[in-house]
């Protein structure tokens, strides 16, 4: 089967489209910010729509100028705050209005094994360790560089 590489905001807005009308999406996310649990490029994610939100939940949010898919922080009202697995500082805040999906379960492309998601509630406490547990981790399973994305052909 051939793979096609689109550009983000193509390929998320008609996630977003289809999430919308009720439909379950499957797409293999790129960048590696929800390390080590989701892997850009080898990993596949199916999302669905979002009934509640709940800290620790893995969302698709679409902000102002990108999509990210990052998990929970914390809620307060309508207000969200997200953080990547991946990341050791750096958060996104966003309105649940923002939210296009919610993770239901991961396919790892390599070992054929399907995920369900949980809340990272252990991985959220490491936090002030996670730069070493992730620079361990990029040790022991090396991170593959990500296809670059063609907008147009070149001849």
């Amino acid at each position: 089967m051939d793979k096609l590489v689109l550009p983000n905001g193509i390929l998320l807005g008609e996630v977003e489209k289809l999430v919308s009308e009720g439909k379950e999406v499957s797409f293999t996310p790129r960048g590696n910010s929800m390390l080590p649990f989701l892997r850009g490029g080898e990993d596949s994610v199916v999302l669905c729509g979002v009934k509640d939100i709940e800290v620790g939940d893995m969302l698709l949010v679409r902000l102002s100028d990108r999509y990210v898919l990052h998990r929970v922080w914390s809620i307060d009202g309508e207000k969200v705050v997200m953080m990547g697995d991946g990341n050791i500082r750096g958060k996104e805040k966003c309105l649940k209005k923002d939210v296009v999906g919610k993770v239901r379960e991961i396919h790892k492309l390599k070992s054929g094994k399907t995920v369900i998601p949980d809340k990272g509630r252990i991985w959220r406490m490491l936090l002030p360790v996670r730069r070493y547990i992730l620079w361990l981790y990029k040790k022991i399973w090396p991170v593959s560089p990500l296809p670059k994305v063609e907008t147009e052909k070149t001849q």
